[in-house]
């Protein structure tokens, strides 16, 4: 299953950095590239021809949306050929594993999930087996298997500790390659979102900027500089220490007033289950607040003054260019949207820059694209650091 990948690689130093350069911004002209990168014309077409003889660029018509395999004159762009590979991509949360399959350029080309009935590691290899091998009948060429998950893992191999799944130490890279024939990477599913929107997506192209995700937990990840600030906290779950309200609401998982406490699916839900004895959706309680009844408004409005002192502390300190904000609770931003602008602009300075707040509507399939584009960068580019 891994022949057709390994036809083309390794890259070497300079071939990566061109490959990634059109993966991440082309079509690109030759002189662009050289500019980018500070090549000399000689020295970059060295380095692109065993990609274009490998089938992992192309060259195109000045200006074309659909590339044409050809031999063209060396002023004519180059792109990236993002049918040759494609990539399973897995997010593992407590009673599912969403799956994709992804081309090179990380759109999405297939869906499926499966339900888990423990959560157990050998059960979950064996759904995400399952999964893969489905792909696999669809898709004979695929290249790797990136997943992601919350907690910690390291060597982007091991899953040292995820309290969601129960799990400590769990080689689960090795587990699944050895189940599917295919190489896998495993990591934070927070950094792994970090770096499909750094490579693919709202941040591409940025110095600076920060993703928040609201829904089961919070999420948080930095790029500056160009590159994602990867540290020992990624995984540990620093929301529930993240107090963004002293006299907030206390609930069974974060300290009293935290982002955990304010902001999760799970803590909004416990908190309108604690006060009216009624057990209901997420989608539900956004809806009756919407709708103007007072516990659900008191709720989801406090939530949304968290979020908004949330976002405004990420901007006095971090400075992004931008910040994203997504996971399966960003509904909350079209409820009470004026009540996170109000927040924001209470914690910043009169004179502030205002703050570049970009929402994302966004499902499970996109935490596990997150899986698929480290998939594409450490298994196939080799830069999992680039």
């Amino acid at each position: 299953m891994t022949t057709r990948a390994a036809s083309w690689l390794p890259l070497s130093p300079g071939e990566r950095a061109v490959a990634i350069e059109v993966l991440t911004h082309g079509p690109l002209s030759r002189s662009d590239i050289a500019r980018r990168l500070d090549l000399s014309a000689g020295s970059l077409t060295r380095l692109t021809k065993p990609l274009i003889e490998s089938g992992l660029l192309i060259e195109v018509p000045e200006g074309s949306s659909l590339p044409e395999v050809r031999q063209g004159r060396p002023s004519q762009p180059l792109d990236i050929v993002a049918e040759s590979r494609t990539f399973a991509g897995f997010k593992i949360t407590q009673d599912m594993v969403y799956g994709v399959v992804t081309t090179l350029k990380s759109d999405i080309v297939a869906r499926l999930d499966l339900p888990l009935t423990s959560n157990d590691p050998a059960h979950v290899v064996d759904v995400l087996g399952e999964l893969t091998g489905a792909f696999a009948h669809d898709f004979p060429g695929l290249a790797g298997i990136g997943i992601g998950l919350g907690g910690r893992a390291s060597d982007r191999s091991v899953v040292d500790e995820s309290a969601f799944l129960g799990w400590r130490d769990v080689p689960l890279a090795r587990l699944v390659e050895e189940r599917t024939g295919l190489p896998v990477v495993v990591d934070n599913d927070v950094a792994a979102l970090v770096e499909a929107e750094r490579w693919f997506g709202a941040g591409r192209g940025l110095e600076r900027f920060a993703v928040l995700t609201i829904g089961a937990g919070i999420g948080y990840g930095l790029v500056s500089g160009g590159r994602r600030v990867a540290t020992a906290e990624d995984g540990l779950g620093v929301g529930r220490f993240w107090i963004v309200n002293s006299n907030g609401p206390l609930t069974p998982d974060g300290e009293r007033g935290s982002a955990i406490s304010l902001l999760t699916i799970p803590s909004i839900r416990y908190q309108i289950r604690a006060a009216t004895g009624r057990d209901i959706t997420y989608d539900e309680i956004l809806a009756l607040a919407a709708e103007g009844e007072p516990m659900a408004a008191r709720v989801v409005g406090e939530a949304a003054r968290a979020l908004g002192t949330l976002v405004a502390q990420i901007a006095n300190f971090a400075i992004p260019q931008k910040i994203v904000l997504a996971g399966e609770g960003v509904g909350l931003v079209d409820v009470a949207g004026p009540a996170v602008e109000e927040a924001i602009l209470a914690n910043r300075h009169p004179h502030a820059e205002p703050v570049n707040l970009e929402t994302k509507v966004s499902d499970f399939h996109d935490w596990a694209r997150g899986g698929a584009v480290l998939a594409i960068q450490v298994l196939v580019l080799g830069a999992g650091a680039a």
